[in-house]
């Protein structure tokens, strides 16, 4: 088969690509590299012209008067004339429905066309999305990454790019675009359970990890635990980078002879890949039920990461001994996990080699698209 990926989050569409290069398909993508991320794309959509200070200053004047990104303009033209390359493939998935990152309108015009032109297409739901925020904003989950939003209003702004997800100009391009799909697929639970709730027929699918191009690390045990914490300022709260924060304070006051804390924020994905190898334990992220790409990269390295873990991760995949760490929204109980782990050292090691075990298990990069082809085909 020839397929079109069209955006990029995490490295999914990559690692997708390298199982289905693997099972002898031809597979193009087409992305922005998801901002300082950097992620590579077979056709990079690179905005330029609001780089100087000045332009980017009218931008943001043009913005605050008419609510119009003059960027999210200009990456939809710069896919407008992409479009003569996109055609010929037997299958187009998007990874998210704003994965032009354009506005709706001329959005659905460049979807029209590349519709047109090529065969089937899938949506991915692996991020923010319409009926995903909308059933976040009722409050019935346990939590979700809406909650510090729930909890505090004042918190609007920083949540703006999540929160637009649920406008009338967003919930028009989804529906233009589930009516067209064969197939929408879930890339974790944190997906699945709301589009689930809410009636949408889905695939649920493992995210695809590279298990041959990253390998397990040995870290001995010497002298102190090495723990990790990378910052995105855009997802702090989202995340609940706070509770990190605060639950790495209180085990500085007891433990840190221990302790070596590594932090980084707002830096590309190859150099974070790699920063944190020799770290025994990763601090991920608190409101999720499921791992996300960053967690489960981490544990195929044999980290010890604090992400989601919830009960319907462990009854989905069966888990009888952990395979990683819960996070909760709460700096005392993530404390007291730590230190656990710091004093019990011999834990970090068995729970890295369960970490791995169960990615090569359930996220083989290769198992996972030959998933994907089943969907696609069906």
């Amino acid at each position: 088969m020839k397929i079109l990926l069209l955006g990029e989050y995490s490295r999914l569409h990559n690692s997708l690509r390298e199982g289905l290069t693997q099972l002898g398909h031809q597979v193009v993508i087409v992305s922005t590299g998801d901002g300082f991320k950097g992620y590579d794309a077979d056709y990079k959509i690179t905005p330029k012209v609001f780089r100087s200070p000045l332009l980017r200053k009218l931008r943001s004047l043009v913005f605050r008067i008419t609510k119009i990104d003059l960027e999210r303009t200009e990456l939809g033209l710069l896919f407008w004339r992409l479009i003569p390359e996109l055609k010929g493939f037997d299958h187009v998935q998007l990874i998210n429905s704003d994965a032009l990152e354009t506005h709706g309108w001329l959005a659905r015009r460049i979807l029209d066309k590349i519709c047109k032109q090529n065969g089937s297409l899938s949506l991915l739901i692996c991020g923010d999305e319409p009926p995903v925020v909308s059933y976040s904003l009722t409050n019935s989950l346990k939590y979700s990454i809406l909650t510090p939003y729930l909890n505090n209003k004042s918190l609007k702004n920083l949540f703006y790019y999540t929160l637009k997800y649920n406008c009338a100009t967003h919930w028009d391009l989804f529906r233009f675009i589930i009516q067209r799909a064969r197939c929408i697929i879930t890339s974790d639970l944190d997906y699945e359970i709301p589009m689930k709730a809410q009636g949408y027929s889905t695939t649920f699918i493992p995210n695809p990890i590279n298990t041959d191009a990253i390998h397990y690390i040995t870290n001995p045990l010497i002298d102190k635990v090495i723990v990790f914490l990378g910052i995105n300022r855009n997802s702090y709260y989202k995340k609940g980078i706070n509770y990190f924060e605060d639950a790495l304070e209180i085990v500085k006051k007891t433990h840190a002879h221990k302790v070596e804390i590594l932090v980084t924020e707002n830096i590309p994905y190859k150099e974070y890949i790699t920063l944190y190898d020799k770290a025994h334990i990763l601090l991920d992220q608190v409101y999720a039920y499921d791992q996300g790409y960053n967690a489960l990269e981490a544990m195929a390295k044999g980290k010890v990461v604090f992400t989601g873990a919830e009960a319907e991760f462990t009854e989905h995949y069966n888990i009888t001994a952990p395979v990683n760490i819960n996070a909760v929204p709460d700096a005392e109980a993530i404390a007291r996990e730590l230190i656990f782990l710091i004093d019990n050292p011999e834990e970090i090691n068995a729970m890295g080699k369960r970490a791995r075990a169960f990615i090569e298990l359930q996220h083989h990069y290769v198992k996972v698209a030959e998933q994907y082809l089943d969907c696609w085909l069906k």
